[in-house]
């Protein structure tokens, strides 16, 4: 009997908990009751977005306006603005960084006047890389992000072993026109995967 109500007890706090407010409990912009995820992985994800806007905050106070970040069953997803290509590189290995981090996907983009010639140049080097990559049978290229800015390449992601990494940065190095080939590519053994 007495586990009955305990049980019935804790129901009930839990019953009046979800939906508490429009961003959820956890602050991922999904209501609780709604959300798929088991509770576990909610707090999981809330104490890696906690994490990672702390060390944002800590890294540069403007990021806590022009950074936002959410994190879903251990994926990170980065938008804003930001000053400088280097920024956004130092940002993503902050989110890579981040203890329980499955994925990052990126959509920063860089403060700067539109220059239309230059804006072309870059996205033809950047769709060069990505055919490239995909017709690499030793790549696999979803497993990274590119970006070009002023003709210099930035490359974020995971490779499966040191060799797909080589072989990614030598791909972007035989780009026409390229000045500058950076690379954030973790290695999948380096990452800190929690096994269930």
């Amino acid at each position: 009997m007495k586990n009955r109500v305990f049980l019935l007890l804790i129901f009930l706090i839990f019953n009046g908990c979800i939906g508490a407010s429009s961003k959820g409990i956890f602050g991922t912009g999904v209501s609780i009751a709604f959300d798929p995820r088991s509770i576990g992985t909610q707090i999981d994800d809330s104490v890696m977005h906690k994490n990672l806007s702390t060390r944002l905050m800590l890294r540069d106070k403007s990021y806590l306006l022009s950074v936002n970040s959410s994190v879903l069953d251990g994926r990170i997803f980065l938008k804003g603005k930001v000053n400088n290509p280097e920024e956004k590189l130092q940002i993503t290995k902050l989110a890579w960084e981040t203890k329980g981090t499955r994925s990052v996907k990126n959509d920063i983009k860089i403060k700067e006047n539109f220059n239309f010639k230059q804006s072309a140049k870059d996205l033809l080097i950047t769709s060069q890389l990505r055919a490239a990559l995909i017709f690499n049978k030793q790549i696999k290229a979803t497993n990274y992000q590119i970006d070009t800015y002023k003709k210099k390449i930035f490359i974020y992601g995971i490779s499966l072993t040191a060799k797909e990494r080589k072989e990614v940065i030598n791909e972007a190095k035989e780009i026409l026109d390229v000045e500058d080939v950076i690379a954030s590519i973790v290695l999948v053994e380096d990452l800190r995967i929690q096994k269930n």
